[in-house]
This record gives structure tokens, sequence and C-alpha cells, in this order.
């Protein structure tokens, strides 16, 4: 029996803004370990947190440039989890009310030539903070200096058939948010991370398969060999 490969992907963009998305401190990449870091970012009881103009900016900016529906109201909310690098113990992200959606993406398939990919969602959210497991032997160490950093969360539908597929699309998607100002899309600084959700069907049928979600991969190559694996 033949299957069908079914590739969704949910990538976070670093909003390309010297301040984080809810306090003044700063999104400099490469400072020591918990030096820009402020009572909001550390969440400690009081501070209050207020949106960074140019982070909704640029957010826009990206979700015009994907063709996306900007709705005029839109409503953060908090996303609870409890994980070291998280010191508020819940991400304030948006859920039900997004900044944007119904996008499309004109990507060039390796298989199937021109196709469209639907950008289903694109929201605003702050960024968690970065594990560190090679400074101390035997343990685990917080640096919460990525706390707070201003993300843009752009889902697409599930519309890609393989792992190329997937790799053109997020090739391609790098090339228009980059050439728009939105975000500089490095890799290898964390400013560009991918999950990818795969299932697989039977060809012809139109329901989803159950999916499996690869989270935070860090590279186009790895996001293809996940998939591929």
């Amino acid at each position: 029996m033949t299957w069908e490969t079914v590739v969704g992907l949910e990538v976070h963009v670093q909003l390309g803004t010297r301040s984080k998305m809810f306090c003044a401190c700063s999104t400099a990449f490469g400072a020591p370990p918990n030096t820009q870091v402020c009572p909001v970012c550390l969440g400690l009881p009081g501070a209050l947190p207020v949106p960074n103009g140019e982070a909704i900016r640029l957010a826009v900016r990206g979700a015009v440039a994907l063709g996306c529906t900007v709705h005029e109201r839109s409503v953060f909310a908090r996303k609870n989890y409890f994980y070291p690098d998280l010191p508020k113990g819940y991400q304030i992200s948006q859920y039900d009310r997004p900044l944007a959606t119904s996008g499309l993406l004109a990507v060039e398939s390796p298989e199937r030539g021109a196709i469209e990919v639907t950008i289903e969602r694109l929201h605003v959210e702050e960024d968690a903070g970065k594990l560190l497991h090679d400074r101390i032997p035997g343990k685990t160490a917080v640096d919460l200096n990525r706390a707070g950093v201003p993300l843009a969360e752009i889902v697409s539908g599930p519309d890609l058939r393989s792992p190329a597929e997937a790799r053109a699309y997020l090739v391609t998607l790098r090339q228009i948010l980059v050439y728009a100002g939105v975000s500089e899309c490095s890799m290898e600084k964390g400013s560009l991370r991918v999950d990818a959700n795969i299932s697989i069907r039977p060809p012809g049928e139109t329901s989803l398969g159950t999916k499996a979600e690869i989270k935070n991969l860090n590279s186009f190559a790895n996001v293809e060999c996940a998939l591929e694996s």
C-alpha cells in the first residue's frame, strides 16, 4: 500500500527589534548569560509588561508580505507551562485572536513545480530562555537573556507533501522576511526555528492521519532530515 506524506510547519521568527517584546532589555546576540534581564522578563511580582510597538509593526509588515489579512483587534493570552526557561510559568502569546490570518505563499516545489502554501496564521509572542547543558558538569544552567525576545509564529497549512518541499517553503519564507526587513532570520543565532508536523494517509484521502510533531529544529537541513526519518 502506498502512502502520502502531509507536512505543516510552524516557524518562529525573531522580530528585528533592539528591545524585547514587553520590556526595554536588549535583544543583542552573544551577551554573557543573564545580563540582559529585568524584573519584567524575569517574571518578578509587580512587574508590568508593555507591548513593543516596533515588534507589532514588523509583524504586520511580515503579515502583509505573506498576503495575510491583518486584523484590527488581536488579543494576547497566557500559554501556561512550567519549565526552568520560563520564569513566569506562562508565555505571553496569542491564541484565538491572532494578529493575522489567511495568507498564501508561492513556492517552487522540486517535485510538483509551482505550488501555493496557505499561511493559516501569524501571531506575536515572547521567547523563552535557553537551557545550557555544557557549562557545569552534570548540571543544567539557565540563561534568561532570550526570555521576552519578540517572535512572530507563522503557521502553514498542511499543504506540503515531502521533506524537499518543506525545505523549499522555508527557503522562500526566509527570503521574503529578510527582504521585507522583518528579521535577519539567522538560524545560527536562533532567530529562526522550526516545529514540523507530519502525518501520512492513503493517496486521495482528505482527512489527516495521526500527527507527529518534531520541535525546535535549527537548520533547513535538520528539518529535511527529521522529516525523512
